[in-house]
This record gives structure tokens, sequence and C-alpha cells, in this order.
């Protein structure tokens, strides 16, 4: 990744604090502080269910700003280099859940067409954006994303000494320490969930398997004739058996109670 150009704005001191930490490569630690407010995922959901709360983090604007910067320059390298994974369709531009949905269709409905079944799979990832490991983060973008130098200082400044308190109602615990994972509600977070989850797209493919990702969902699907099922679903049974194991080794946790399986075709006529 380029060299940071300095970033300019109408009001000198957030320019200088910006600027200042571009170019030095340091996030500055009261930046990486950060408060966690519990938010209840869906009204319809039990509230005593600690399960059931996203745990959304407050940051401070001057943190947003950079990250914000840092951001707008990270996508416009991944995109000026193809380095994007193409079948991922959050957090990208002009992709999303539409995007999604139509790339699933038209799949199943091209196999239907040439009366073929398919199995379709649906993976969720249990607190994916807590769960990230720093170190496997940093070696993806050097190595997958070319990213070097003082921004790569840069990133492990950012991710490395964070500190956080929860916030319920009037009370606040006291500070911890992040071990891992990226806050949630930070502008970069999401854009770090996918760049650490491209490898996995690569392994789907390298298994004989379709798919399609959208953050930290993922939709994979054989197609095939009705009679080659049996072989199909061995295969497909051993290929989520290397994905899991995937997903293991980056300390990602495949979530089975949200994980579907579906058989899709034309009903057999006499």
């Amino acid at each position: 990744m380029a060299s940071q150009k300095m970033f300019f704005c109408t009001h000198p001191t957030i320019t200088n604090i910006v600027n200042l930490s571009l170019g030095s490569g340091i996030f500055h630690p009261i930046l990486k502080e950060s408060t966690i407010s519990p938010l209840l995922k869906k009204s319809t959901l039990d509230k005593d269910q600690l399960s059931n709360y996203r745990p959304n983090s407050n940051l401070s604007l001057i943190s947003k700003i950079i990250e914000r910067i840092v951001k707008v320059r990270l996508t416009d390298h991944l995109s000026s280099n193809n380095l994007l994974n193409p079948h991922q369709s959050a957090y990208c531009k002009h992709r999303s859940t539409e995007t999604a949905l139509l790339y699933i269709h038209d799949r199943l409905v091209n196999a239907i067409g040439s009366q073929k079944l398919s199995c379709l799979c649906l993976l969720d990832l249990s607190a994916a954006f807590d769960t990230i490991d720093h170190d496997i983060l940093i070696t993806r973008l050097s190595s997958w994303f070319g990213v070097h130098g003082s921004i790569l200082n840069w990133f492990k400044s950012y991710l490395s000494s964070r500190t956080f308190r929860v916030k319920c109602d009037n009370c606040i615990s006291s500070s911890c320490a992040y071990i891992c994972g990226v806050p949630q509600g930070s502008v970069l977070g999401p854009l770090l969930l996918i760049t650490y989850t491209s490898p996995l797209s690569t392994l789907i493919s390298s298994l004989s398997l379709n798919r399609h990702l959208y953050a930290d969902d993922t939709q994979l699907f054989l197609t095939f004739r009705p009679p080659d099922f049996d072989s199909s679903v061995t295969h497909l049974r051993n290929a989520l058996q290397h994905i899991s194991s995937w997903m293991t080794a980056n300390l990602l946790t495949l979530n089975s109670s949200k994980t579907e399986f579906l058989l899709i075709g034309l009903q057999k006529t006499h």
C-alpha cells in the first residue's frame, strides 16, 4: 500500500492530529478507549439472555475521523489493485444484500432449469467481530493485501492495547483490555472483518463449491444431477469439515444453531 499523503480539512487542530497519526504510524492510546453499551439485537428477543445483545462500542469523534480517512485509503488501495473479494457483498461499494440474493437466486434457478439439485448451506459465525486475532489480521493485511511500512505500523498500533468499559443504565464497569477482536461500532471494523475472512472464499472455491459471502454470513452451494446425490452430499460434508478446521485455526466459531442446510430442486414427476 502506498505511503500516506497528508490529510487536510478546515479545522487545523483536527488536521494536525490526523496527519500526526498517519505520518508517525501511531494511534494515540487515549483514542483506543471505548465504552460498550449492550444493545438488544431485536426488540422481540429475551432481555435476560446475554447472547441476544450486541456489544456496540462508543468511540471518540477524533478516533472515527482518523479511521474514516484510513478506511477510504485502504478501500481505494484494495479496489485499484483488484484485491476485494468479488464474492463478498457487504461493506463494498455497489454491493448489498440485493447483490447477494440475486447471485444465489440466479444460480439456483439455472440449476433447476438444467434439472439439477442444489445443496445450499448457510453458515453463520458466532461473534466474528469479537474473535478476530490481531496477529493473524496484521499478517493478512501484509501478505494478502500488500499493506506495508508506516500504514502497517499504524494498524498494529490501532489494534494493540485497546481498552473498554461496559455501561449499563447508570452503572459502568472498570476498564478491561481487548485481547482480540475489533470494536463493533468502529468505522474500520467491518472492512477489517472482510479482509480477515477473505481466505475463506478461496478455500471454498478450492473445494469445488460455489459461494457468496455477506459480512460474517457465508452461503455455499453445490449443484448436481439426482443420481449423484449420495456422492455430492458426502463431498459437501467433507468440505464442511475443511471449512470448520480453517475457522478453528483462525479463531472463528461456526454457530451451529443458526447454520441451515437446504435441498432445492423440482419435485419428481411420474
